[in-house]
């Protein structure tokens, strides 16, 4: 099989000749331009051979045109850092506007998308990562607690910015599948946690949006993955959104194993990889332990092997190499 065989039998449920296999982390130095961010993809692609590429981008991409302005990262490991929101209380959110999907940041990872496109489209299936329209509340403000505030003092206000990231990032997701990417891997940032909000709170700011923009990409893209960090996440609850492979920290308290997601959520799951296996210190072998486990766990079906999550910028090669090496 080839790599695009190999991705579509697992997401039909068929036997295929080793499961595909993919890892991705952040280049904070690189990820600043279409240029470089598409660079860097393609080097890890090429250099480890994955099965599939999700690309990683800084996530303030998506919120550079409503005015939050982040710091660009000039270290290797250190994330970029928000230096002003345009949110500074409740009634704030009330001034949020649609941004078109060519415009500025928006437009600039577009560039990145086609770049990707015209390298290796006709070799393996790529997902831009796209966030729910909480987390991106979130990387407005530079994290939970504002927003989480604004929930309390003001839902009206709340909702009203949450529809308008919504038409924004379904906007913006139609259009990345319209450059070539095959998939949207769609990230929530942990919000769908008993440690965030309740199965109830989350459904009221949280499900309705993500609904309406997975649903909007159903007939559109070929593979669409859901992400959810941390722990005690609704699995359930995210299990039952219109995707073809869900995303998880299966060795987090509170979450289901790889074997039990699987059987609650009927979907493909991508994942049986841990972070520990893929930080400093730890041994090969530990990587080539979880992919005998994933394997088993799974019977080696609907499975599309990969971290729980995004890595860390200083993963070892080792590691990753190792991952390569188990499944050659």
């Amino acid at each position: 099989m080839n790599k695009k065989e190999r991705v579509e039998a697992v997401l039909r449920g068929e036997a295929v000749d080793r499961v595909p296999v993919s890892a991705w982390w952040h280049d904070y130095q690189r990820e600043g331009s279409a240029q470089m961010l598409a660079e860097a993809t393609l080097e890890s692609y090429s250099r480890y051979d994955w099965d599939y590429v999700k690309v990683t981008p800084r996530s303030s991409y998506i919120v550079e045109g409503w005015k939050a302005r982040y710091k660009p990262s000039t270290e290797k490991y250190m994330p970029p850092v928000l230096e002003a929101t345009p949110i500074r209380g409740s009634s704030d959110w009330k001034r949020l506007r649609h941004i078109e999907p060519d415009q500025g940041a928006l437009g600039e990872q577009l560039l990145v998308l086609q770049l990707i496109n015209h390298a290796l489209g006709f070799e393996a299936y790529f997902m831009e990562t796209v966030f729910s329209p909480l987390a991106v509340a979130q990387i407005l403000v530079g994290g939970s607690e504002q927003v989480l505030l604004t929930m309390r003092e003001d839902r009206n206000a709340m909702h009203a910015a949450l529809r308008v990231i919504s038409e924004t990032i379904t906007s913006f997701a139609i259009a990345c599948l319209e450059q070539g990417a095959h998939g949207i891997y769609y990230e929530t940032n942990g919000w769908a946690s008993t440690e965030q909000l309740t199965a109830d709170k989350y459904r009221e700011f949280g499900e309705q949006y993500d609904q309406e923009i997975l649903d909007a990409l159903k007939s559109r893209s070929k593979c669409t993955a859901l992400h959810n960090s941390g722990a005690n996440i609704h699995f359930d609850l995210l299990a039952s959104y219109p995707i073809h492979a869900i995303n998880w920290a299966s060795e987090a308290s509170g979450n289901p194993d790889l074997r039990d997601g699987q059987r609650r959520s009927g979907k493909v799951v991508m994942g049986g990889l841990s972070q520990g296996a893929f930080q400093k210190g730890a041994s090969p072998s530990q990587v080539q332990d979880e992919v005998g486990s994933a394997l088993e766990a799974t019977g080696g079906k609907h499975l599309l092997l990969a971290p729980g999550g995004c890595l860390t910028p200083d993963v070892p090669t080792k590691s990753l190499n190792a991952l390569r090496r188990v499944l050659s």
